[in-house]
């Protein structure tokens, strides 16, 4: 299936959006380079999302041998939410391709690591079965920034869109005024 989207035609809208968590997993996260930075934005963009009722789910590469999800992120997904793989790409395993498409969302939010790798893999793959990827920037992250870098490159590069998780926020929220943009606003202005 081709990708409807392009790069800059379209807002994130809550109501299309579900978030997809790859791989931050208990015995790769600490080799990752800002870590645990990573980590936090991470968390910051589920908490986001369940205040705002955008579903979510959660990946684990071969969980036996890299752990499972880390604990600060684990407690913010539902169990059912999190779905083993052992490919490297999310979407080349049928069953976590039928779980998201039975959102009936098409606007997928990736976080995760490794960027250069599970992340990559399975944006690209998202977009030729015909969502629209956003890859929050902070939110992911490789053992080294080069690998990190040239792989948001080459994701731009094929049409997933880069974002930050202020702007995936302000988007999701669409006005100001009310209590849940409070809510979540706290913090942004130091």
């Amino acid at each position: 299936m081709s990708n409807p989207w392009t790069p800059s035609a379209a807002l994130l809208n809550a109501g299309e959006s579900l978030v997809l968590l790859v791989d931050i997993q208990q015995k790769l996260a600490p080799a990752i380079a800002d870590g645990k930075a990573v980590e936090q934005a991470a968390a910051w963009v589920l908490q986001v999302a369940l205040q705002l009722g955008v579903p979510l789910f959660a990946t684990e590469q071969y969980p036996a041998g890299l752990g499972p999800t880390a604990a600060t992120l684990a407690e913010l997904v539902p169990e059912p939410a999190v779905l083993e793989k052992i490919h490297f790409s999310a979407f080349k395993e049928p069953y976590i391709r039928q779980r998201l498409a039975e959102t009936g969302r098409r606007q997928l939010v990736v976080l995760g690591t490794e960027t250069h790798v599970c992340v990559l893999q399975t944006a690209l793959d998202a977009l030729a079965a015909g969502y629209q990827v956003f890859v929050v920037v902070e939110a992911v992250g490789s053992r080294t920034e080069q690998n990190k870098g040239l792989a948001l490159q080459r994701m731009q590069q094929a049409g997933v869109v880069l974002i930050s998780k202020e702007m995936l926020a302000f988007e999701w929220l669409q006005r100001a005024g009310t209590d849940t943009f409070r809510q979540i606003s706290k913090g942004w202005i130091r």
